[in-house]
């Protein structure tokens, strides 16, 4: 019987112009990575947000449309960034996407001081910005989340 295992070559992985390995990027991954990163981000919503109203007792911060707002992106980052640290991501990938969980809220307070939005349209328009800025933090870095 011949054994049929696979020898490993002494030469190292081929490299692009970026030195990445050869791997190819999968764009299953990156979008399942995206996906677990959301539901990190809903865990942390659900999870913390009864920390600041009845651990804390900041209720009068979470009903002010500006801290509240900073309350729940601060809710989805540090769940997410749990998650991204236990996928084995490098601290400045997880600010980068820490980044992407505030600046949609701080860019839509300009409009709220305006009154051209109402605190409703803060909160549903702050979580759908979101979205992009995720993709685009992904997007920096593709190699960094298709290979999770």
């Amino acid at each position: 019987m011949h054994n049929r295992t696979a020898v490993s070559s002494a030469a190292p992985a081929p490299t692009d112009a970026a030195g990445h390995d050869g791997h190819r990027l999968s764009a299953r991954k990156f979008v399942l990575h995206f996906a677990e990163m959301v539901v990190a981000m809903a865990v942390g919503m659900v999870v913390l947000h009864p920390v600041w109203m009845y651990v804390l007792g900041a209720a009068a911060l979470m009903h002010n449309p500006y801290t509240g707002a900073l309350i729940m992106a601060t809710n989805m980052t540090v769940a997410m960034s749990a998650w991204m640290r236990f996928r084995g991501h490098r601290r400045r990938p997880i600010a980068e996407m820490g980044a992407a969980m505030y600046l949609p809220f701080l860019v839509l307070f300009v409009p709220l001081a305006l009154e051209l939005i109402d605190s409703g349209e803060l909160m549903l328009w702050g979580h759908l910005l979101m979205l992009p800025a995720m993709a685009a933090a992904m997007l920096l870095r593709p190699h960094e989340y298709a290979h999770c």
